[in-house]
């Protein structure tokens, strides 16, 4: 394994970690659609199980084999990114973190859906009647490598500019 891949296992792995562990707090703690305010109108901790693809697609569409099917396909996506972060040149380390960040989101929910068939998710945001997706550690880890990804790739795009005067 290349040396340079090992600060982007550790942060796979700490993201991994991190939220199985707040899973594991939450499932202890909340039955399915039990619900505990944070900050009133805004924050809510909410277990509930997506048992679809991310932001609950595919959510109430049963098809045969849809846990199997949608598991090799996170499984396949979590290999393929590894691969790729392997190609990435060390001075992208925005892009470096931002893979690091979605291998460990995408390895953390992938755990979820092997061990129990669906992915817990447990943050629930809202405003008035408006209702976010819930979501989880993962979810948010995800979110944040694409945005660093995405900065990166601008940073890129804008040294590559030639400056005129």
């Amino acid at each position: 394994m290349s040396k340079r891949l090992w600060p982007l296992l550790s942060i796979s792995a700490f993201i991994a970690v991190l939220d199985q562990s707040t899973k594991a707090l939450v499932r202890s703690r909340f039955e399915l659609h039990q619900s505990f305010e944070v900050i009133p109108g805004l924050f809510s901790l909410t277990r509930v199980h997506n048992y679809g693809a991310a932001f609950g697609l595919m959510n109430s569409t049963e098809f045969p084999f849809k846990t199997t099917l949608l598991s090799l396909v996170a499984g396949a996506t979590l290999i393929a990114l590894l691969l790729y972060a392997g190609t990435l040149p060390s001075e992208q380390r925005l892009a470096r973190v931002g893979l690091g960040l979605i291998a460990g989101g995408a390895a953390g929910n992938l755990i979820d859906r092997i061990s129990a068939g669906y992915v817990l998710d447990f943050v629930d945001l809202y405003w008035g009647g408006w209702h976010f997706w819930a979501f989880n550690v993962a979810d948010a880890a995800i979110t944040i490598g694409v945005a660093l990804m995405i900065v990166d790739i601008l940073d890129l795009r804008i040294r590559r500019v030639p400056r005129t005067v």
